[in-house]
């Protein structure tokens, strides 16, 4: 099985192991990926996923060795057409990448992640780099178009002229260099991709649930409003958490907890 599930208390690590292939993606595991993070949306237990590639590589894209066999088809690829606004989301061909899920997954990304398996990290909400790990469009010199979210996400992070550059030019994006405009969060040493991102998703679970579900909510709510209307929907989407949540810790503070910034006991 390509796809497999590992779970340590609220952190669920979802691995794609096709190391022989350096991961790259083929219809089967598409498909389990999509039905991988699905569950772990629907377990009440998990709270935060972190994404990984087995074998030193998270993802070398699109399996073109499997797209060489559309070659002649009349509409390769139509059955995962995007749907009409309403209608159910079909997979996509990375796999997960049009799944709007409700709690957080962290990227954890060791060696390549190029092409359709950049798209795949973007479509995450944190990226957690090895220091000679990279991104790239490497499909360009193939001929194979962003179709995963990746002409969408990448000017979201790193502005449109930058993501421009990368995207037309198809170059080799180096870790160090992601860090530096805003297209991965946090660069650590070679090996420890996934402990670091699981650290992180332990500290992420350790919080009030319903407030940092709430706030990471708003920062998605926000796209494509006026900053009014999205203060306004940061409101109307914030305020249940704080009459569930915010006012009992503010009562914990007060009874001095979480003073000189100690919050080893809150």
């Amino acid at each position: 099985m390509s796809v497999r599930v590992e779970k340590n208390g609220p952190v669920t690590t979802i691995i794609h192991s096709r190391p022989e292939s350096r991961n790259a993606m083929d219809p089967a595991s598409a498909s389990a990926l999509v039905k991988a993070f699905n569950e772990f949306d629907q377990d009440e237990e998990a709270l935060v996923a972190v994404f990984w590639g087995e074998g030193g590589s998270f993802c070398a894209g699109w399996d073109l060795k499997y797209a060489s066999t559309l070659e002649g088809k009349k509409a390769p690829l139509s059955e995962l057409n995007f749907p009409e606004p309403g209608d159910e989301v079909p997979q996509a061909p990375m796999g997960p990448s049009r799944l709007k899920l409700s709690k957080p997954v962290i990227a954890a990304v060791a060696g390549p992640a190029v092409a359709g398996g950049f798209e795949l990290a973007l479509w995450c909400d944190v990226r957690v780099m090895e220091n000679d790990a990279y991104f790239g469009v490497y499909c360009r010199r193939w001929g194979v178009p962003l179709i995963d979210g990746g002409t969408v996400r990448l000017p979201r992070l790193v502005g449109q002229g930058r993501a421009l550059e990368i995207i037309m030019t198809g170059r080799k994006v180096p870790a160090d260099e992601c860090l530096r405009i805003g297209a991965c969060e946090k660069v650590v040493p070679t090996g420890t991709a996934r402990e670091a991102a699981e650290e992180m998703a332990h500290e992420i679970a350790s919080f009030p649930q319903g407030c940092m579900l709430a706030d990471r909510r708003s920062v998605y709510l926000q796209h494509g409003l006026s900053v009014e209307d999205a203060m306004r929907e940061e409101w109307k989407n914030s305020i249940p958490a704080l009459s569930a949540e915010g006012v009992s810790g503010a009562k914990r503070f007060s009874d001095g907890k979480g003073r000189h910034g100690d919050f080893s006991d809150i």
